[in-house]
């Protein structure tokens, strides 16, 4: 790792030093082209050649500089990317390794710990090891050496170390984001120093100021400084860096130096307690006696460890104990959450079914709100005003819906809450009883509600306002609780995740104690063996309990005894093992001293070179080794001294096991009575005798050890004794040899430590396994038990709550079924009850038409109506019944096993009626086909009346066509403007819904219309009959009049008949005209209704397009569940239902026509003559030829009208193709309009399209006008530069610019021109388009023409009875009107209302269901917890009986006992009794043989003394006999004392080593014990606030949940008052009702008016869609120009830029390429920036140069006149003086004095004046010729002016003057100029100038005009034609006019 990190560290400093030497070199770079730039003012060149030279030089130089700079910045930008690389993975690998150091540093700290606990028990135990060998040098008379290391405790000192670290890290952290902050504010400083650029730049004007120069250079000083400021930050910033590094490495290598150091304390530290150690050991070794006693001490204080040990096991039982009480409330509240879980999710079901029930309930309301439509009729009015009442209803209700599943949401929280809380169980079922019985009370609140809802649903109105309130708190209410359940449910999912945790750990847990609980059970197993066994010993044994007291105190005397050898011998062999490791790490330092005197010697041998040092060295070497030699020895010693000791402990051990198992067999027949006691001995038995074979193993072990370590301690001395006759070489190879041997053994003693710390952790976890194990059997067998029993109850448990969870969920499973099944019958129940509305529509429509049209309707028809009524009849039947077949299936989901079977029935009995219905199906199509031929004759009927009436109104055919035309046109407009509307309305479901409705309430309209079409057709008959009539009537009236007037042709009076005739006649003539004029607007009105009534037709056609679109989406969804066989029906019903509908139109449009002229008819018989008095024969005549010509006409007439007939039987026939035609033209004319809609929208995008290309064109423009003008710029500067530096290297910037630029000119154009393409192409498309309707237009005029030609001849109509009709049909019409639109709403309000009822009676059904459920789900629950409780009860029982039962055994136990004490009493006075008998018969016989003897008298005194005897027998019998109940007693009750004082001196004895074990125990213990309390401490901390966030989570959800119910009845409350007042409000809105009814008259006659109005405003609406339409036309026609236009300017901007094109082929790709190419001009942009700055800084110093050498003069000049001078002879030199003198500017009278005073001053100023120039190399071009002799004759004026004539005409052509012929910079190789001259270019005033006068002389010309472009290498020109330098002189030009050649203006010059 050191390595790698030195490596990369090294990598990283390498890279970072060419960093630092790139930016170095760059900085130098800069700063030295900065002195270039600043020097080169200063500098001054003698010569003008070579300034030239020098700039050329120079600006090569600096785009040298510049390339490398940029090769630079690109090789520094990838050495950056590689370095930010690089970076980040070091910091990644540094992360790592602070990591991986930090685990080792603590890892160290923890053996530092270990080390620091392992010192302080070598102290205690050095401490022990001083005071034994002071007690035992005491006795000897010798004191130890004093130690005073136990106060020792080294000082951590690598904290300082760690800490450090961080903050390195942090330093570093902090270092990277100071380069970060800095680097974001160099790119801040050169944004701005950007920005001042630009501002500069668009500041600048031609005319600069030398103010605006000196800030310029100002600035780009700052710039340049901000620039060395940053680099040197830079620069700092990363030795800042490396640095920081290098004190990083040096912090770890400290790190490292002190933890050895430490180490390296620690050690010496060992090395001085082991010293301590070892000369304790010597005085001990000394001491034989004192090391026994010590011996002892051990054993007493191993003792004391045991019984600390045995504390510690009890402890530990304890701690399992608890443990095990935790796993079992873990696990209660683990089966407490899965049964709340299992109770949410039956809670959810059954609140989905409350509401699948209050679904249900609502429907049932919906249908019986239906039946109050009337209610609603008359309401209707009202509502148009208030149409948002239906929503808001739905709104109310939805929010009533949404309060409920928040409750229920709200009810199921709370019940979780509550079940988390185990105690309050019993609460839970009282508050679900109580919130069940709220749910119901609230349930049938609500129902009532909606009861009084259905009877109340007029008080809605006035409602609205008050529940927009309540809708408010709700969606506040509704949105608290949401947060709320948001933040429970938050709360929930961290408690389950933490309770996730508890339960893993818990399980692990439980795993491994069940594992403990197997091995202890078959512990157990063998336990209750041994104690049957040892019950029946005990039977045996319980008659020898008291001979064997005595016995059994000896034997635990002597098992004590041998405790204590035991714990000694474990002494000795810890003793061993320490002694042996002290061994071990003397043995290392013997080692490591041997290593340190190697490599001494060594040293010595490399350093000493002569001989005799070395055998010094050699002696030295020789004592070292006998000193390690009688290290070795003693170590030996010490070995052997070990293995004897060893041998002393197998023997003891060895008599020790014998004696132990003699004991055990007498334990075995002694502890038999008292079991417990005897198990527990046992069992310490046993694990001493674990300890034993232990104990030996590692005897065993460690001798083969030592005896491996003494082989190898014989090897290394025979080693060393060869090496003592081996050289220092041998030596040196044996050192090596050694350390690598060293290294190898400090290996292997670290494994022997580490295997020695294994084994005696291995040894006390044994001890503490078979203590804890044998202590806590009993506990833990009792708590398995317990266990077991609670297990197996939760288990059944479980498996009873899963079966039911599984059964629910199959019930609810067959419940979605069922739903399904029942959703899909009342579907199919709607789609018949729509079909059957149908039908009786249907019905009712013919029975009307059958009613009207009686003298039609033949027989048959009224038998087939009675079929159909009969039918009907029949469907109503079957939907009764099916209504019945719902409430017996809602009745089957109550009853969940009888569910399928009925389902199955049903589904059978709904296949039947289905068949039932294809089959009327079938039958009304045969009916509807008999009808539709009915009304087909009746149509042929009315067409023939028709035709006759349209032979009367055949004379006004010419008038009509015209308006029909116009009319026809506009309407035309219309009809496809609505058919575009249909067409789009038709895209969204939505819409079609809506059409559906809309065609609805066409089918309502249409069934109006042919009601009112039957009756027009009757009177239409009675009409055809009437006119028959009147026209015979009006014939006779003509004769009768005929004749009155032959009788009146006699009379006197004839005249005057004659002139009030005429008069008469000219009245008809005006009322004619004028009735006339009506009949035109009639027939006007008449083509508007056609065109309304087509209109109409086109809707309706639509919308049956969309119904039939519907009707088939319909069928494909009724295809997949019943047969083809009802499509191929129902397909028949709409198609006879749509001819039925079309013959129904056409009867509509004939009787309008009928209508119309009817009214015309009729005008037509009131109007007779009034005319009287005499008629003159002359008129008489007239009167009869008229009489004739009418005859005639009527002939005719009559002719016409049979050819009328005959054609309109003709026209039926072409009527059926023509509508078959204009059905194809209608589907084109939508196709058309829809396209047409589409180009619209193309066509709209279009033009925006086109704005945005002229934006774009725009910004273009004026960036192409900013790029010419800085080209303009550029090309001045260029001018000047070719102009003052003679440079023949052609740039490459501008060329690309200007390429780039054209390109971007040419590439918009082109898109413009694609743009202006396609408009063409869509243009003429809409041309074509609209030709085509034209086309399309004019047939469909020609056809109305035809028809309209039919409507003609009504000339003889009067004004009143038309008056009187148009008022008439005008009211119809309004009426009409009112009743249409009222029917609408009425429909709308009715369907609306109808869909809400069934939504909301659906809603209350399935809550009533859900209800339902939840009520038996809590029922069943409540059963449940009732038969857990009795359970739980009897179990208790039980318990109390069991513990009854053994308290009754216990008292029997003792009362046996008592009696067997009174039995053994008993026992002992017989025998007592029977030896007192036995004494009295002894004594008897001794009398006898007495009186055998014969002496009486002492046989009297005898038996006296007998008798007194007797009696004192007998007393003392009686007292000894109450001595020794009292002595039994006495015994008893000292036995318990006894065994009491044991109990209590073990009591006392534990408690004293405890003391002791615990002292010693907190002085080793200390530091882990703080760290744990530490770390518990913090676990209480956690646990404590976890404890109190749950306290508040739980406070606040019963907050929440009493919030809630609080909320709930308040809203109950307030709900109650709302009802009252809702109750107030009928009252109010029935008044209200009255008072609108007054209203709605007052409003059906202001819409009388507004009709009118309405009809004004649709004739405006025509002009204006007209005006429109020219408008759109005009702005088509304007776009067609502007496109035309547009086009024109593409075409002249492509000749424009064809050149360009030639030349430039890559600019035509930028067009395809255009996103890629702006990223290239962007960063073209930027480079030409940057060349705008070079440019400007070079225009800088060029002005610079220009303002220095404004003032000078060309010293060229000066010597050519000064040499000509002197060439000149001596009458003309004044002349060259005063040319000089003009040339300087001086005047003519300061010239005149000094010529008129002394030559000499002159002479000696312009010598002296021109003294600095006679060093000069250049010499004139120009030489002198001495052949000629007349040049020395001439004056040198003459000789100027020749000279300069010769020079003024070169061999070279004369350059061009002016800009535009100038070739651009780079475009020498193309050759082509630009042909449109910039405004920018054409600034410059001499440029003007030279390009206004070519004829101008050259030598008078501006010098930027006069300079050639292009100079050859060689200068053969003459001086003054070559380039003016910055070092010439510069004058103003002369003011010359064009005419005036060279001679005349030098000869001015010359005057002068």
């Amino acid at each position: 790792m050191a390595s790698w990190l030195g490596g990369l560290g090294s990598g990283l400093g390498q890279s970072l030093g060419q960093v630092g030497g790139s930016l170095s070199s760059l900085t130098g770079q800069i700063s030295s082209f900065t002195k270039d730039i600043l020097l080169e003012g200063a500098e001054e060149v003698g010569d003008a050649a070579t300034e030239l030279h020098v700039s050329n030089s120079r600006l090569r130089e600096v785009e040298s500089i510049n390339a490398a700079q940029k090769f630079e910045n690109e090789r520094l930008k990838k050495v950056c990317s590689d370095l930010e690389e690089k970076h980040e993975a070091a910091e990644l690998q540094i992360k790592q390794l602070s990591i991986e150091y930090r685990n080792q540093l603590q890892q160290k700290e923890v053996e530092i710990s270990h080390l620091k606990a392992r010192q302080n028990a070598l102290q205690e135990q050095l401490q022990k090891v001083q005071t034994a060998a002071q007690s035992a040098q005491l006795g000897a008379g010798v004191l130890p050496p004093a130690t005073t290391s136990a106060s020792y405790v080294p000082v951590v000192r690598h904290s300082s170390g760690f800490e450090g670290d961080d903050m390195d890290f942090g330093d570093i952290i902090w270092s990277q984001q100071e380069i970060n902050r800095l680097s974001n504010e160099v790119s801040r400083l050169e944004s701005e120093v950007d920005h001042w650029k630009q501002i500069a730049l668009s500041s600048k004007t031609q005319g600069t100021n030398d103010a605006e120069q000196n800030e310029v250079c100002k600035l780009q000083n700052i710039v340049k400084e901000l620039k060395r400021n940053l680099s040197q930050e830079i620069d700092e910033h990363q030795h800042e860096l490396s640095v920081l590094q290098d004190a990083h490495r040096q912090k770890l290598v400290e790190i490292s130096r002190r933890h050895r150091e430490e180490l390296s304390e620690y050690e010496e530290r060992i090395e001085e307690l082991e010293n301590q150690l070892q000369q304790g050991g010597v005085s001990s070794d000394a001491m034989d006696d004192s090391k026994i006693s010590q011996w002892k001490k051990n054993a007493q204080s191993l003792e004391g460890g045991k019984v600390e040990e045995l504390q510690v096991v009890k402890d530990l039982e304890d701690e399992i104990r608890k443990l095990n009480h935790r796993l079992s409330s873990a696990k209660e509240e683990n089966k407490i959450l899965l049964k709340e879980q299992e109770l949410a999710k039956v809670e959810k079901i059954q609140i989905t079914q409350d509401y699948e029930n209050l679904k249900s309930d609502f429907s049932v309301l919906q249908s019986s709100v239906a039946q109050q439509d009337a209610l609603l009729k008359e309401q209707e009015k009202k509502l148009q005003s208030k149409t948002s009442l239906p929503e808001d209803v739905v709104r109310l209700q939805q929010a009533l819906l949404e309060a409920e599943n928040e409750i229920a949401r709200l009810s199921s929280l709370n019940q979780g809450l509550e079940k988390e809380l185990t105690s309050a169980q019993h609460k839970n079922e009282n508050i679900l009883s109580a919130y069940t019985e709220d749910q119901n009370s609230q349930l049938s609140q609500l129902r009532q509600d909606l009861e009084r809802k259905e009877h109340e649903l007029n008080e809605s109105i006035a409602e609205r306002e008050t529940l927009i309130v309540e809708l408010e708190e709700l969606d506040k209410q509704n949105q608290e609780a949401t947060q709320h359940m948001i933040t429970l449910k938050e709360q929930l999912s961290k408690q389950h995740t933490e309770t996730d945790n508890i339960i893993k750990q818990l399980k692990l847990d439980i795993d491994f104690e069940r594992k403990k609980v197997s091995e202890l059970e078959i512990e157990k197993m063998e336990t209750i063996k041994e104690l049957d066994s040892q019950k029946e010993k005990l039977s045996q044994c319980s008659y020898a309990l008291n001979d064997l007291h005595i016995s059994k105190q000896q034997l635990q005397d002597s098992i004590k005894d041998l405790q204590e050898q035991l714990r000694k011998a474990q002494d000795c062999n810890l003793h061993n093992k320490k002694e042996i490791g002290e061994l071990q790490q003397r043995l290392k330092e013997k080692e490591e001293e041997l290593s340190v005197s190697l490599s001494k010697l060594a040293e010595k041998s490399n350093q000493e070179s002569n001989y005799a040092c070395q055998d010094l060295i050699l002696k030295e070497r020789e004592v070292e080794i006998a000193k390690l030699q009688n290290d070795i020895s003693e170590n030996k010693q010490l070995n052997e001294d070990l293995e004897k000791s060893l041998s002393d402990l197998r023997t003891e051990n060895g008599k020790l096991i014998a004696a132990i198992e003699e004991l055990k067999q007498e334990l075995s027949e002694a502890t038999s009575e008292k079991s417990k006691v005897y198990l527990e001995k046992d069992t310490v038995v046993e694990a001493l005798k674990m300890e034993k074979r232990q104990l030996e193993s590692e005897l065993n072990q460690v001798e083969k050890r030592l005896l491996e370590q003494a082989h190898k301690y014989k090897q290394t001395i025979e080693e060393l004794s060869n090496a003592r006759s081996m050289d220092t070489t041998a030596l040196q190879l044996e050192h090596e040899r050694l350390v690598k041997l060293n290294q190898e053994k400090d290996f292997k003693i670290a494994e022997l430590k580490r295997s020695i710390e294994q084994m005696e952790i291995d040894h006390q976890e044994t001890k503490e396994m078979l203590t804890t194990s044998l202590g806590g059997q009993k506990q833990l067998t009792e708590l398995i038990k317990e266990k077991e029993v609670f297990i197996e109850k939760f288990k059944n448990q479980a498996l009873q709550v899963k079966q039911e969870l599984e059964e629910y969920m199959k019930v609810s499973k067959k419940q979605d079924v069922l739903k399904q099944n029942l959703e899909e019958k009342d579907r199919s129940l709607a789609v018949m009850k729509e079909e059957n509305n149908h039908l009786k529509e249907e019905i009712e429509r013919l029975k009307d038409q059958q009613s009207r049209s009686t003298p039609v309707v033949e027989p048959k028809t009224l038998d087939i109506i009675i079929e159909l009524e009969s039918e009907v009849t029949q469907l109503k039947v079957i939907k009764n019944n099916l209504e019945e077949e719902i409430e017996v299936h809602k009745k089957t989901i109550e009853d969940q096993n009888q569910i399928t079977a009925q389902l199955q029935q049903s589904l059978q009995e709904q296949r039947k009626e289905i068949d039932e219905s294809k089959f009327q199906c079938e039958q009304m199509n045969v009916t509807h086909e008999r009808l539709s031929l009915e009304k087909d004759e009746e149509i042929k009927n009315l067409q023939k009346t028709i035709e006759q009436i349209k032979t009367q109104l055949h004379k006004e055919r010419q008038i009509i066509q015209t308006d029909s035309s116009d009319l026809f046109q506009e309407t035309k407009v219309q009809t496809l403007n609505g058919e575009n509307g249909n067409e789009k309305h038709d895209l969204s479901k939505a819409e079609i819904e809506r059409l559906v409705k809309g065609i609805k309430e066409r089918e309502m309209e249409i069934k109006l219309l042919n009601e009112k079409n039957v009756s027009l057709s009757q009177q239409i008959d009675q009409l055809s009959k009437d006119e028959v009539g009147k026209l015979t009537r009006i014939i006779q009236e003509k004769d009768l009049e005929i004749q009155a007037l032959n009788a009146r042709v006699a009379s006197a009076s004839y005249r005057q008949d004659v002139l009030c005739l005429q008069q008469q006649l000219q009245t008809y003539v005006m009322e004619r005209e004028q009735v006339l004029a009506v009949l035109s607007e009639k027939t006007r009105e008449n083509s508007q209704l056609k065109t309304e009534y087509r209109n109409i037709m086109d809707m309706v056609a639509a919308k049956e397009a969309a119904l039939v679109r519907l009707q088939e989406e319909n069928q494909k969804l009724s295809n997949r569940s019943e047969n083809s066989s009802q499509d191929m029906s129902r397909e028949t019903i709409q198609n006879l239902s749509r001819i039925i509908r079309e013959k129904d139109i056409e009867i509509d449009a004939l009787s309008q026509k009928c209508q119309t002229l009817l009214t015309v008819l009729q005008t037509s018989s009131t109007g007779t003559d009034n005319g009287s008095g005499g008629v003159n024969s002359n008129q008489f005549e007239e009167l009869l030829q008229e009489r004739d010509k009418l005859k005639q006409q009527v002939k005719k007439m009559e002719e016409w009208k049979q050819q009328v007939i005959t054609t309109v039987q003709n026209m039926q026939h072409e009527s059926a193709h023509l509508q078959e035609e204009l059905q194809k033209l209608q589907a084109q004319i939508s196709v058309e309009s829809d396209s047409n809609s589409k180009l619209q929208v193309d066509y709209n995008g279009l033009i925006q399209s086109y704005e945005q290309n002229e934006k774009k064109l725009k910004s273009f423009s004026q960036e192409l006008a900013q790029v010419q003008h800085s080209i303009g710029q550029l090309h001045n500067t260029k001018d000047l530069l070719l102009s003052k530096l003679d440079l023949v290297t052609p740039s490459v910037a501008a060329p690309s610019d200007i390429s780039q630029l054209s390109g971007i000119q040419f590439s918009v154009p082109e898109v413009l021109s694609d743009e202006a393409k396609l408009l063409q192409q869509e243009l003429e498309q809409l041309k074509k388009k609209l030709q085509e309707k034209d086309s399309t237009i004019r047939t469909l005029q020609e056809n109305n023409q035809r028809l309209s030609d039919s409507v003609a001849t009504a000339s003889e109509i009067e004004r009143k009875s038309q008056e009187g009709t148009e008022s008439e049909m005008r009211q119809i019409k309004e009426k009409h009107d009112v009743l249409q639109k009222s029917l609408r709403e009425k429909d709308i309000l009715i369907k609306s209302k109808s869909d809400q009822l069934l939504s909301v009676s659906e809603n209350l059904s399935n809550k009533e269901n859900e209800n339902e459920l939840l009520k038996q789900a809590v029922t069943n629950l409540k059963e449940r917890n009732l038969i857990l409780e009795m359970d739980i009860r009897k179990l208790k029982e039980e318990n109390e009986k069991i513990v009854a039962t053994c308290r009754e055994k216990e008292t029997e136990f003792r009362a046996l006992q008592e009696t067997n004490m009174q039995f053994s009493m008993m026992l002992k006075e017989k025998e007592f009794e029977s030896h007192s008998m036995k004494e009295k018969a002894l004594a008897f016989e001794k009398l006898l043989k007495e009186k055998e003897q014969g002496k009486t008298g002492e046989l009297n005194q005898l038996l006296n003394e007998v008798k007194s005897m007797q009696e004192k027998a007998v007393t003392f019998q009686q007292e000894r006999d109450q001595v020794m109940v009292a002595l039994k007693q006495k015994q008893m009750e000292s036995s318990a004392l006894q065994s009491e004082i044991q109990h209590l001196r073990e009591k006392e004895q534990r408690l004293n080593q405890e003391l002791e074990r615990l002292r010693n125990h907190l002085l080793e213990m200390e530091d882990s014990y703080t760290r744990e309390a530490l770390a518990a401490e913090d676990r209480e901390v956690k646990l404590r606030k976890k404890v109190l966030i749950l306290e508040e989570k739980l406070v606040s959800s019963s907050t929440a949940v009493e919030n809630a119910s609080h909320q709930a009845s308040l809203q109950v409350e307030s709900l109650q008052e709302q009802l009252n007042l809702v109750s107030k409000q009928r009252d109010e809105t029935v008044l209200q009702l009255t008072i609108s009814q007054d209203q709605v008259k007052q409003y059906a006659l202001s819409l009388a008016n507004l009709q009118m109005v309405l009809e004004q405003f649709q004739h405006e609406e025509k002009a204006m869609y007209s005006a429109e339409l020219e408008k759109h036309q005009k702005q088509t026609a304007e776009w067609r120009k502007k496109a035309e236009n547009l086009e024109e300017k593409v075409v002249s901007l492509q000749e424009s830029l064809g050149e360009a094109n030639a030349a430039l082929d890559a600019a035509s790709r930028l067009t395809e390429q255009l996103d890629i190419k702006e990223e290239q001009i962007e960063e073209l942009k930027k480079e030409g920036e940057i060349r705008r700055e070079m440019l400007e800084d070079v225009q800088n110093k060029l002005m610079n140069l220009m303002n220095s050498t404004e003032g000078k003069v060309d010293k060229l000049l000066m010597r050519n006149l000064f040499v000509g001078h002197f060439h000149t002879p001596k009458n003309k030199r004044p002349e060259v003086l005063r040319l000089m003198g003009s040339i300087l500017g001086i005047k003519k009278e300061e010239l005149d004095q000094l010529l008129s005073e002394d030559q000499r001053g002159v002479t000696r100023w312009v010598t002296g004046w021109l003294g600095g120039g006679a060093g000069s190399k250049s010499v004139p071009s120009t030489p002198l010729r001495p052949t000629h002799e007349n040049i020395f004759n001439s004056s040198f004026s003459e000789l100027f002016v020749k000279f300069l004539e010769t020079e003024s005409c070169p061999s070279l052509p004369p350059p061009k003057l002016s800009v535009h012929d100038m070739k651009p910079l780079g475009a020498a190789g193309t050759g082509k100029t630009s042909s449109t001259p910039s405004n920018s270019q054409m600034q410059d005033s001499a440029v003007l100038g030279t390009s206004r006068r070519p004829d101008t002389n050259p030598f008078l010309a501006p010098r930027s005009a006069a300079v050639p472009l292009i100079t050859p290498a060689s200068s053969s020109g003459h001086l003054l034609m070559k380039p003016i330098s910055d070092a010439l002189p510069t004058f103003t030009p002369l003011p010359v006019s064009p005419d005036a050649s060279a001679g005349a203006v030098l000869k001015d010059l010359l005057k002068q």
